[in-house]
């Protein structure tokens, strides 16, 4: 009997190893650790912003540029001064814009910081409805006067329908945004020149950087998001610098590698990736939005159509 014992004991010691053994090599490796890497549209590495503020009359001649340089903008605009001097009438919004973005700049363009909560909210709210009664679309974001913020502005506006908001703390960089309703973009366009009166070697030197960094977007292999921001009515005045901008749109524009896009465009697409559900082992993946998303698994790069469930493999 002892004899049979430990014969039983060594068999099941024996299966034991063996099913062990069997269970690491059949075992798929291990990959929910492995990190997916999002890609812009079409598998593309590289997106553009093009972003301007107010809606003043200068708006005319950029959107006919940029049209004719097949670029699209974010135009965040303040609704309550449509009409009045130096800016567009309400009739001309939704053709002007057409193929752009229409988003919020408040009704009366107020450092935000300032108000009260009641009238943070009546800003955003009351810039929202006329826009979206202009365009026929709902307005989904801002960019806040001034760029003034800070955390009472950003609960204020929490649950008003609004999925971003663009800051002016340039980066420099080309980051992915972090805070959606800290939206940093990259730089200014043309910098900060004209910052300092009749300081030309300031002028200078900011335009040589903003080339630079546009040179630099230009090369770059990696991920990498240019967000350029401004206002039309800095082009206007001495100096050709409408030519400037021309310049800028010819750099940037008809390349293959780049996503050109607007800001809500860029959100949708963020968030359709975020919402991708990864079985465990990285195998499979379902895409429940309408858009479809292009990721990157071990320098693989996948599609996943909208609204279905592929293997990784």
């Amino acid at each position: 009997m002892k004899i049979k014992l430990k014969l039983t004991i060594v068999i099941v010691a024996l299966l034991t190893v063996i099913n062990s053994a069997n269970a690491q090599t059949n075992t798929a490796p291990i990959m929910s650790s492995t990190p997916v890497e999002m890609l812009f549209p079409q598998g593309k590495p590289k997106a553009l912003i093009l972003s301007f503020d107010d809606g003043n009359v200068s708006d005319r001649h950029l959107v006919k540029l940029m049209n004719e340089y097949g670029l699209v903008g974010t135009f965040h605009l303040n609704s309550n001064k449509l009409g009045t001097k130096d800016y567009l009438t309400k009739d001309e919004i939704k053709k002007l814009y057409k193929g752009h973005e229409v988003s919020g700049h408040t009704s009366n363009h107020p450092s935000l910081t300032t108000l009260s909560k009641v009238d943070v909210i009546y800003e955003v709210l009351e810039d929202r409805k006329e826009l979206e009664r202009l365009t026929s679309y709902p307005v989904r974001g801002m960019s806040y006067p001034f760029g003034n913020t800070n955390d009472f502005v950003i609960e204020a506006i929490s649950g008003l329908g609004i999925e971003y908001a663009r800051t002016v703390g340039d980066t420099y960089n080309f980051s992915m945004p972090v805070d959606m309703l800290k939206w940093q973009p990259t730089i200014h366009l043309f910098g900060k020149t004209n910052y300092i009166p009749n300081d030309t070697a300031n002028d200078s030197r900011e335009l040589a950087q903003f080339y630079q960094l546009t040179t630099d977007f230009l090369k770059v292999n990696s991920l990498a998001l240019f967000y350029v921001w401004g206002h039309s009515w800095e082009y206007e005045g001495p100096g050709n610098k409408w030519a400037e901008v021309e310049k800028f749109f010819k750099m940037v524009s008809q390349n293959p590698d780049i996503y050109y896009t607007t800001q809500i465009g860029l959100t949708d697409y963020m968030n359709a990736f975020k919402n991708l559900k990864f079985s465990v082992d990285k195998s499979m993946v379902t895409n429940l939005s309408s858009i479809d998303v292009f990721v990157k698994i071990n320098g693989k790069a996948f599609t996943v159509e909208a609204g279905s469930t592929k293997q990784l493999n």
